[in-house]
């Protein structure tokens, strides 16, 4: 393992908060650096003594955060979430795809802008 992680089981803070953001700070922290792999979900689970379902649910909000990047059939890996560009931000291609989606529906650039402050709620005046 790249970094001593661990898991206080008898903890009132739940185990995947624990795990979660203990994963964030070594990344924040460079103790994790950016390209460096983390054990497998499995690996991780066994060495932790924990639910290998409660990593996954880690890694996958981790993932989601531009803390983590797994790809498939290599590995878990650090990124640095605060050197992406806005190209390589998790979700970019979801809202490319809804983009798309709503451009076919007939939705010119004013109303999806507003239509996206509304449900952000923010005012675009």
């Amino acid at each position: 393992m790249p970094v001593n992680l661990r898991v206080e089981l008898s903890s009132e803070v739940p185990i995947y908060v624990q795990l979660k953001n203990q994963i964030r700070l070594h990344v924040d922290r460079k103790a994790l650096k950016p390209g460096e792999q983390l054990p497998t979900v499995r690996e991780l689970a066994v060495s932790l003594n924990i639910n290998a379902n409660t990593v996954a649910r880690v890694y996958a909000d981790l993932e989601g955060e531009g803390y983590l990047s797994r790809r498939r059939g290599v590995g878990t890996f650090a990124v640095d979430p605060h050197s992406q560009t806005v190209r390589d931000v998790p979700g970019r291609a979801q809202l490319a795809e809804t983009l798309r989606q709503l451009k076919n529906l007939g939705y010119n650039p004013r109303q999806v802008l507003e239509m996206t402050a509304e449900l952000l709620g923010e005012d675009l005046k």
